[in-house]
Formats: structure tokens, sequence, C-alpha cells
């Protein structure tokens, strides 16, 4: 038991006592004196105890285990595409974002209907996507096996990033995957 336990034990034990104290002396004192009201400001005195006591009886609840981490593109995975898609960036809400994308890796959800699935693609070094344009690109689903039959060839859908869709898209082929 460490200090700090066994302080708090101390504490409720003198709170207990004090507040049986006060019981005795409210029972023997005459009604409306000083020295009823006393005992019961001493009864009084043990009701904060309860909070604590409840909260150690929470304490001992058995905890549910944390979620787990939703599923994500691992940092070091390889590149696997899945569709091959033709994107069209929409120009940006502000007019000083109206800016080419950048050689990289791009993370979205790609929406159909009002179904969402992670996604990523990749802009390859040397070339950037302009706004507005049709752009043919590689995208690998997170989930392939349940969002392959959500994009047929020639279905359309939108990229969403955070709470903006910031292009519309249409299936150009899916890719069959190497066995």
């Amino acid at each position: 038991m460490t200090t700090i336990q066994s302080r708090r034990k101390l504490i409720v034990a003198i709170l207990l006592c004090v507040a049986v104290g006060g019981a005795v002396v409210r029972h023997y004192a005459t009604p409306g004196s000083t020295t009823r009201d006393i005992g019961t400001l001493l009864m009084v005195l043990w009701v904060p105890i309860i909070g604590n006591v409840i909260a150690w009886l929470i304490g001992k609840l058995p905890r549910r285990a944390p979620p787990a981490e939703p599923a994500t593109f691992g940092a070091a995975s390889a590149f696997t595409p899945h569709l091959r898609v033709e994107l069209t960036l929409r120009p940006p809400a502000i007019p000083s974002h109206d800016v080419p994308l950048a050689p990289g890796e791009y993370r979205c959800a790609l929406v159909v209907d009002n179904e969402g699935f992670s996604a990523r693609w990749l802009v390859p070094h040397g070339k950037q996507l302009e706004r507005g344009k049709a752009h043919a690109l590689d995208v690998e689903l997170l989930s392939p096996g349940m969002a392959s039959a959500r994009f047929p060839e020639g279905g359309a859908f939108r990229v969403l990033v955070g709470d903006s869709f910031i292009a519309d898209g249409r299936v150009l082929q899916q890719h069959t995957p190497a066995i």
C-alpha cells in the first residue's frame, strides 16, 4: 500500500468517526440549539467522502480494451494500383490555392453515392496535376475486395479530402491482381 492510499484510508476513518460523533451530539442535543446544528454539520462532513468511495468503486470496474486502430496504408508499403482512373481536379475555394498538385502521394476517400472508400494515388516525379484538366492516374484502394464492386469501368465518383470534394473522377479500368 502506498503512502497516499494509507493517508486516504486514515482521512476516511477520521471523517467517519467525526460523522458518528456528530450523530451522537445531534441525538442528545435539544432541538433548535446551536449544539444540535454543530452535530448536523459534523454529520454533513461525511458527504464528500461518499463521492470518493464511489469513484474508488468505479475505478475497480474492469475496463474495456481501447478500440482498434483503423486500417491505413503502411508508410513503407509498396503502391499496388487497383484502378486506372481519370481525375479532374476542381478549382479551390481560395484563388491563391489554385496551384498544380506537386509530385507525391495523396490520400483521400473515393465517394460513390453515399459510400466512401479509402484510397491513395501517386503523382509521378517530374509531373504535376493541373486543376481543371483530366489526368489518368493509378489508384490503390485500402480494401479492394469491398470497394472494387462499387467501381465498375466507366463508373463516376468524387474525391473527398478532409471535408471538401476536390475532384471528380471516372474509372477507366480495373487492374487485375497479380497471383
